[in-house]
């Protein structure tokens, strides 16, 4: 039997590399559809009540389980219109348990940090299922995510909505100015504050996905939280005029969040 040529055994080994690699692309995508049933459960609705108004419940972004299944992230922006107590509005979330009727539970603001524009809110009733934070491995530009979610408000309806790219830039989130006239009070605060990265996103967010989780696609560990203030001033056209590119705060400063307010 004659010995197989050198280029041949590099050019088998090769092949073998790339159908491993489909292979394993192939699993990955399996997964997905059980990721995105677990995450599900863990990801509300936030808004307000108020039984004098119409309608009686207002979104006002999205949110996640995490910790003791009482805690629930979302972004600062999120809760920070205020609440008129006066007139009986109250802070809520919405969650819809995997059989039954969407459930509206009271929510408080236990934590803000508005530097990295997250918060904390806190639940009481039945605990509810939480997401895992990621800590392992880096987060890699290139690497493949997903982020579910309530786009546009109720206008598609109060069901949870995922959507998959990847990870296309990680990023300062203070960029400089072709001039002064690009500055303005956010961008000026946010340089005093010290700049930080935040992931840049090829999957389009939407107003209402705000709050939500951005998760890797093969076991649904929470990798940062997405965000749509940090790159819009004004509100776009979000239906005519969608801008393509999405942002999301990193889960380490959530977990420090959750560790400075004792809620972990």
């Amino acid at each position: 039997m004659q010995a197989v040529p050198s280029a041949l055994r590099h050019l088998l080994a090769a092949v073998a590399v790339v159908c491993g690699l489909l292979g394993l692309a192939g699993t990955v995508a399996a997964e997905l559809p059980e990721v995105i049933e677990r995450i599900k459960p863990s990801v509300v609705v936030v808004g307000t009540q108020q039984v004098t108004r119409s309608p009686q419940f207002v979104m006002r972004g999205t949110g996640f389980v995490v910790g003791d299944g009482r805690t629930v992230a979302t972004n600062a922006h999120v809760i920070a219109a205020a609440i008129d107590e006066a007139a009986g509005e109250k802070l809520v979330i919405l969650v819809r348990p995997a059989a039954g009727k969407a459930q509206q539970r009271p929510a408080r603001v236990v934590a803000v940090d508005k530097g990295h524009d997250l918060a904390l809110l806190r639940i009481d009733g039945p605990l509810l299922p939480t997401l895992t934070l990621h800590e392992a491995e880096p987060v890699r530009e290139g690497q493949a995510i997903a982020f579910t979610g309530f786009p546009i408000g109720g206008a598609l309806g109060l069901s949870p909505v995922t959507h998959r790219g990847i990870i296309s830039a990680i990023t300062p989130i203070v960029l400089p100015g072709a001039n002064a006239r690009e500055l303005n009070a956010r961008v000026v605060q946010q340089i005093r504050e010290g700049s930080f990265d935040i992931y840049q996103l090829d999957a389009t967010a939407y107003p209402g996905n705000s709050g939500g989780p951005l998760f890797e696609v093969s076991r649904g560990e929470v990798l940062g939280v997405i965000n749509m203030v940090f790159v819009k001033e004004n509100k776009e056209s979000v239906l005519s005029k969608p801008s393509g590119i999405s942002f999301a705060i990193p889960v380490r400063f959530l977990r420090e969040l959750l560790q400075k307010s004792g809620t972990q």
